[in-house]
């Protein structure tokens, strides 16, 4: 959205934008392919490190708050709440869960049918770490995808079917999906601009990153392109369906950035 916004007002800049998961960003950053890449998690020590191999300097900015959704069919008329308990017997390693009856005695002896990223994104990182205690543990027998396309797709088509994903892709399709509520522990609540701003969206809300190469911003186009996304995002994130930080943090980011490029 901030790439289509700068271009009209900087029609002689063309910026392209590539599509992968945070790793996969991640990996072309440091190997000097990208001027900047954005990320659904931070970035890892082993990152930071071959970045630093590559003589690569950056910044790391955050520029938006996302919550983590979890998604049913809208036809699964029991389902309402799981706890992060529930979430990590369904998703752990060698998990015994097969039917929604194994979550629940009360609930249907039907297959669950799952659904979630490829271990190449960040949204993968951060549900396995957050509902496993580790970042990439998870069962593998599941429909994975790098595509939340293809996720919203999947559960939409099936009644029994359970996935993940961030709350941009379910608004923009909650006419075809439910979204399930999670209890972290202090009752069930379910994503919304008010709950993923006030914290009380826990534990699956999390802050969006955007990181820029130094040597990127001695180019005045990047520059300027990083400067008009700080300077836009408090108007542009919420269209997209997450939401922006405060004002605040936004003059943090431009600080970051002028202390790189000296104003």
């Amino acid at each position: 959205a901030i790439a289509e916004e700068f271009q009209i007002s900087h029609p002689r800049v063309r910026v392209s934008v590539g599509f992968s998961g945070s790793g996969g960003g991640f990996e072309r950053f440091c190997n000097d392919e990208l001027d900047l890449t954005n990320a659904s998690r931070p970035i890892r020590d082993s990152e930071v490190e071959a970045c630093a191999d590559a003589g690569i300097e950056f910044t790391e900015l955050p520029v938006a708050w996302d919550g983590l959704s979890v998604i049913a069919n809208p036809e699964n008329d029991f389902l309402q709440c799981l706890t992060i308990d529930d979430l990590s017997r369904i998703w752990e390693p060698n998990s015994q869960v097969t039917t929604w009856r194994d979550v629940q005695s009360e609930w249907p002896e039907e297959e669950i049918d799952l659904y979630g990223p490829g271990t190449d994104s960040g949204t993968f990182d951060y549900f396995t770490e957050t509902v496993n205690g580790e970042s990439g543990a998870s069962r593998p027998d599941y429909q994975a995808s790098e595509d939340d396309n293809i996720l919203v797709q999947g559960v939409a088509g099936d009644r029994y079917a359970l996935g993940y994903l961030g709350y941009a892709y379910y608004l923009e399709n909650s006419d075809k999906l439910k979204i399930v509520a999670v209890d972290g522990g202090n009752g069930c609540v379910a994503p919304s601009d008010a709950t993923i701003a006030d914290g009380s969206y826990a534990p699956l809300s999390r802050p969006l990153f955007i990181y820029v190469k130094h040597a990127a911003l001695a180019r005045p186009e990047v520059k300027a392109y990083m400067e008009f996304l700080v300077e836009n995002a408090q108007d542009v994130v919420p269209a997209t369906g997450y939401h922006a930080l405060t004002p605040a943090e936004y003059a943090e980011d431009m600080a970051k950035l002028a202390a790189v490029t000296g104003g």
